[in-house]
């Protein structure tokens, strides 16, 4: 596979700008576009970039949530490539990253407990996910990330530690935490907007209206 080949400004201005509705199977010019907008040294067009994917919330214990189509999942290696002083992003090192769920769309939801908490590990909230036509749409799987210090708030989604277990050794009281919740973006409608519950048993702890048509 050939490597990438940065796009001219022009390609931005027609596609990657200007696009928009969820695109859950990518094609080369939607990777191509991805990465170039990962690469860019410009901060600014970055930060503008995530503004879309972060669903604010503001509801406690939830804070917001973070939307990572495999578009987003592109940039988002793209980015970090380019952050750690790389001259290249390839198509194959794109498609690393979408691994073998190129589909995959997943829901970082970021929360904060009371300081006063008893929490040794996050709590097991449930998730409901319902179309905009009265659908529900099941998980493909969820996992809960703890969080011991203070979360400042970052432009783009804070990636959880991998392998990181739900509780914590030592008695440490627990923050805070993301919950990472893995969806099938082929389920979806382009433009659709679904909505996103956290369930506390049979208290409905937020609900959240996702607008997938913001999103790429």
């Amino acid at each position: 596979m050939k490597p990438f080949v940065i796009l001219t400004a022009g390609c931005i201005a027609c596609g990657a700008v200007s696009a928009s509705a969820l695109q859950a199977m990518l094609d080369r010019r939607a990777i191509e576009e991805a990465i170039f907008i990962g690469q860019s040294r410009i901060e600014l067009e970055r930060s503008r970039f995530h503004v879309p994917y972060r669903v604010r919330v503001a509801k406690p214990p939830i804070d917001w949530i973070d939307v990572i189509t495999p578009f987003h999942k592109v940039e988002l290696a793209s980015e970090a490539n380019a952050r750690a002083g790389g001259r290249m992003f390839s198509q194959l090192e794109a498609l690393k990253a979408l691994g073998n769920a190129p589909t995959e769309i997943d829901l970082l939801i970021e929360m904060s407990f009371n300081p006063l908490n008893t929490f040794v590990a996050v709590p097991l909230y449930d998730l409901v996910i319902v179309t905009g036509g009265g659908r529900r749409v099941s998980t493909q799987r969820v996992e809960r990330f703890p969080r011991s210090g203070s979360r400042p708030e970052s432009v783009g989604p804070a990636l959880p530690t991998p392998n990181v277990g739900t509780t914590f050794g030592g008695g440490q009281p627990v923050m805070g935490g993301t919950i990472l919740a893995v969806l099938d973006g082929s389920a979806f409608d382009a433009k659709e907007r679904i909505e996103v519950v956290v369930m506390d048993g049979k208290n409905e702890l937020a609900r959240v209206t996702v607008d997938l048509a913001m999103m790429r």
